[in-house]
């Protein structure tokens, strides 16, 4: 069977870690090109592959307008860059995989939809949550009839305060504008997990979420612009020198300290600190995504699910529980606990399997799941694809809209939805 040849478009830390896959399997897949408009990340890229340079490029257009020369490309640019090489790949009859959100607004995601059915190829979205062992034996725990029918799924998102501070603060992910709300960048995959858990239609949907703390109204007294040189470091949680430097000190140098800078030490770090983003007091920073919200889903049948998303937790695996009409089902990542009704009896499955690896082995396992997909030209070996990510990113739409509205939204009122809506910020009216 042949090796699949793959172009990643974007080499940070998602599309490199799709792209080491690779490394791992090279008997079924072989990286054969790559954009990526840093050169010390393309560089990086590059030499653990053995890409020709002429294949190592700034701008994703100079290998999508050259003659179709592999199989499939996967798209890792940031978020709101998403649309134009998926569209473009998807034209010139590419597989692709796209990092999830597929775009930070409905009519990008309809267009990347569309031009992958139009010209019939693979799309697989990066919804990595589907593909894990824990998730698969939750479904077929609820397909035996262990619980009965699902009446009821709470789910919490436990971010944690230092994620929140990396990514959504000081990160990439800090401002609606520039990459999407925190909602669709962090809580895409868990409205599709709760509806590929449901196995039915959302018809409605209510939710509401603030900035609550990181803003300057909220900065101690005496703290300066930057941690390295704050005399309230040493007592404040989010320092960065507390999330990164302890970090590199401990020896560990993976994410997140690898997107500060692609070569990670304490010297290399330290000028990160200094003279970049990510050594910026929370409290001073420019982001505008909210730091806690709720939603609240109506099913088809009746069922209702609930999500929590929060910053202020020590963050970990997301926690759920599964209310049925037989059964109870707790779910922390690592275990599922189930409660039978007619029985009384409690039993317990451990889920370790790819606990260790990057989203609990979901990174690996759609990996896995795609190669195979466009080694067999088999796009049912997929648990993602376009319209079922479409569906589901409605749902974050419509989320989004009951939020900044302050009102239920009919998932109806989704169809034909072509642009973003205005958003604001709720703390804003308060101050």
């Amino acid at each position: 069977m042949k090796t699949a040849r793959i172009v990643i478009i974007g080499a940070g830390s998602r599309g490199s870690i799709y792209a080491a896959y690779a490394l791992a399997h090279p008997e079924s897949v072989k990286i054969v090109a790559v954009a990526e408009p840093r050169e010390a990340w393309r560089t990086r890229l590059l030499q653990a592959h053995g890409i020709p340079e002429s294949a190592a490029v700034a701008d994703w257009r100079e290998l999508l307008d050259r003659p179709k020369f592999a199989d499939a490309v996967v798209v890792a640019t940031r978020d709101a860059m998403h649309v134009e090489p998926a569209v473009a790949a998807a034209r010139k009859g590419y597989a692709i995989l796209l990092e999830k959100p597929m775009a930070p607004h409905a009519d990008g995601c309809r267009q990347i939809a569309v031009a992958a059915r139009e010209a019939g190829t693979l799309l697989a979205v990066c919804h990595v949550l589907r593909y894990t062992y824990h998730t698969q034996m939750i479904k077929q725990l609820i397909a035996a009839g262990t619980i009965g029918e699902v009446v009821n799924v709470q789910s919490l998102e436990p971010v944690g305060y230092w994620h929140q501070a990396h990514s959504f603060v000081r990160g990439n992910w800090r401002r609606e504008a520039e990459s999407s709300p925190m909602l669709l960048a962090k809580c895409c995959h868990d409205l599709d997990w709760i509806r590929y858990i449901m196995g039915r239609k959302c018809l409605s949907i209510q939710s509401f979420g603030t900035l609550k703390h990181f803003r300057p109204d909220q900065k101690p007294e005496g703290a300066v612009a930057r941690c390295l040189n704050c005399p309230l470091e040493g007592s404040c949680p989010y320092s960065a020198k507390k999330i990164y430097l302890s970090r590199v000190a401990q020896g560990y140098c993976g994410w997140p300290v690898d997107v500060l800078t692609p070569e990670p030490n304490e010297a290399t770090v330290l000028e990160a600190l200094r003279s970049g983003p990510y050594g910026r007091c929370v409290y001073d920073c420019d982001n505008d995504v909210v730091d806690n919200q709720v939603v609240n889903m109506l099913f088809e049948g009746g069922a209702t699910a609930s999500l929590t998303m929060t910053a202020f937790t020590e963050g970990g695996h997301r926690q759920t529980r599964i209310f049925g009409t037989r059964g109870e089902l707790v779910s922390d990542g690592s275990s599922i606990r189930y409660f039978d009704f007619l029985s009384d009896t409690r039993q317990e499955i451990a889920t370790t399997s790819g606990a260790h690896l990057t989203h609990g082995g979901g990174d690996d396992a759609i990996m896995e799941a795609f190669i195979n997909a466009v080694r067999h030209n088999d796009s049912g070996l997929v648990l993602s694809g376009a319209e079922e990510s479409l569906e589901t990113h409605m749902m974050v739409f419509a989320a989004e809209k009951s939020r900044c509205e302050n009102r239920v939204v009919k998932m109806e009122e989704m169809e034909g939805t072509t642009k973003p809506w205005s958003r604001r910020l709720i703390w804003w009216r308060h101050k």
